[in-house]
């Protein structure tokens, strides 16, 4: 990881120096003195202009606080410099956002990159606020997790073009979201809402704001950074260009079949708008059109799907499924339990929580906050990144729930205890295929999307 580039002693630019005028269309959106252009929205936080830095002041009683742009902005580079005076403060930067809209009444709402001092250190992930909470968790590119410098300035880049938000903070990428959402709105300053004394009256420093409109290039990101993307079966040329396949193209049913038969099911599947749909036989496990697999194996991969729950309904995805075992119900495999947890009864069973929502079925309980679990009949992203030194991790909209090793003696220790123990070596095959699970509950699929790792 490249050395922390040191912001603190850049020079503000005084807008007589006319940064429009520079090769590169550079413009200030701060002149260093007033907050003309600006107006405060949300709460009541204090902001000021001081030696050339907008200062916002946190208060008691209010909430989430907003200096923003009065214009509007679709397609921009964005660079700016924060600095928060203690580390019980949080702050952001508002892009392509919005206020007081219907559903949304007194509330700014959009995507803001974070800039967060705890223990979390989830700065320059993406938050999408009063909406849809977090798009973009650092549990997705942990590396970023050391960029934030407390007590200092820390330099920010944020780059729209079209559908894709990018962040970098300190010179280093954070994060890269792709979402038809919003394709423009103004740009704000967030000082966020307190609830102690302790918080009360800290500051934030925001300078050397400016903003790029025209000439727009995309700016490189390295190979590695996982993109949350939003536009249903689709790959960027960035995830094409780094390995990643659609497994569905949102059309047919190509590159699946039947568990049990060469061919894809005629019954208890669709493919229809965009989804890939098993549908309902009454709770009726494997008794209508049967479980799905990829007509490929897979051994060392990154796999990422979206997927949308009826109430009540219970489906999985498993992973290093052989189809050896000709087992009469569901084939077996590890699995990615796709469940709700509130309405079916299975959440209830086996051992501590371990058959609920993204845990590894029947072994293993995922350790969720509620907020990263989407409602019923709302899409949620599942991820599953098999690793080649057998590590393997699940991941709900986002977070990281949890983390075992193929073959472990921790592994073995709970197949043992588990529904799986008559399976001799569950779960350490080489390879296998993928399956979406036939419970006999309406659950839908789309974006299913892989990357084989070496």
């Amino acid at each position: 990881m490249a050395a922390y580039v040191a912001v603190a002693s850049l020079a503000f630019v005084q807008p007589h120096q006319s940064l429009a005028k520079a090769a590169d269309a550079w413009q200030n959106l701060f002149d260093g003195k007033t907050l003309n252009g600006w107006k405060r929205l949300g709460g009541t936080a204090d902001y000021k202009v001081e030696n050339g830095v907008i200062v916002g002041t946190t208060v008691m009683n209010s909430g989430n606080s907003f200096l923003t742009t009065e214009k509007e902005y679709g397609d921009f580079q964005l660079e700016i410099d924060i600095m928060l005076e203690s580390p019980v403060s949080n702050t952001g930067v508002q892009t392509r956002s919005h206020f007081n809209t219907p559903g949304h009444e007194g509330k700014v709402y959009g995507r803001q990159i974070e800039i967060d001092p705890s223990e979390r250190a989830w700065s320059g992930g993406v938050y999408d606020e009063a909406r849809r909470q977090w798009l973009y968790p650092l549990d997705l590119n942990p590396k970023a997790k050391t960029l934030y410098k407390q007590g200092q300035y820390n330099h920010l880049k944020i780059e729209c073009i079209g559908n894709e938000t990018k962040t970098w903070l300190n010179g280093q990428p954070v994060a890269y979201v792709v979402d038809p959402v919003d394709p423009k709105g103004f740009i704000g300053l967030q000082v966020h809402a307190i609830n102690t004394k302790e918080q009360e009256g800290k500051k934030i420093y925001f300078k050397n704001i400016k903003i790029k409109t025209t000439d727009l290039k995309p700016s490189p990101f390295p190979a590695d950074i996982y993109v949350v993307n939003f536009v249903p079966n689709y790959l960027t040329p960035y995830e094409k260009e780094h390995g990643w396949k659609l497994l569905f193209d949102g059309k047919t049913s190509a590159g699946w079949r039947s568990a049990k038969a060469t061919t894809f099911p005629a019954q208890g599947w669709q493919t229809t708008d965009g989804t890939m749909t098993v549908l309902s036989s009454e709770g009726k496990e494997a008794a209508n059109g049967g479980d799905i697999v990829t007509k490929d194996e897979f051994g060392s991969f990154d796999l990422s799907f979206e997927f949308k729950l009826t109430p009540g309904a219970n489906s999985g995805v498993k992973y290093f499924v052989t189809l050896a075992e000709k087992s009469e119900g569901s084939s077996i495999g590890p699995e990615y339990q796709v469940l709700d947890d509130e309405r079916h009864p299975d959440a209830k069973l086996g051992r501590d929580g371990n058959r609920t929502l993204a845990s590894l079925y029947d072994l293993i309980k995922a350790d969720k906050n509620p907020r990263f679990i989407h409602p019923i009949g709302e899409w949620n992203v599942g991820r599953i990144v098999s690793y080649p030194d057998k590590r393997v991790e699940h991941y709900l909209n986002g977070a990281k729930v949890l983390e075992y090793t193929r073959g472990s003696k921790e592994f073995r220790d709970l197949v043992a205890q588990s529904k799986h123990h008559i399976w001799p070596n569950f779960g350490e095959a080489p390879k296998g295929h993928i399956l979406l699970q036939d419970h006999g509950n309406q659950v839908s699929f789309r974006s299913i999307k892989i990357k084989e790792l070496k």
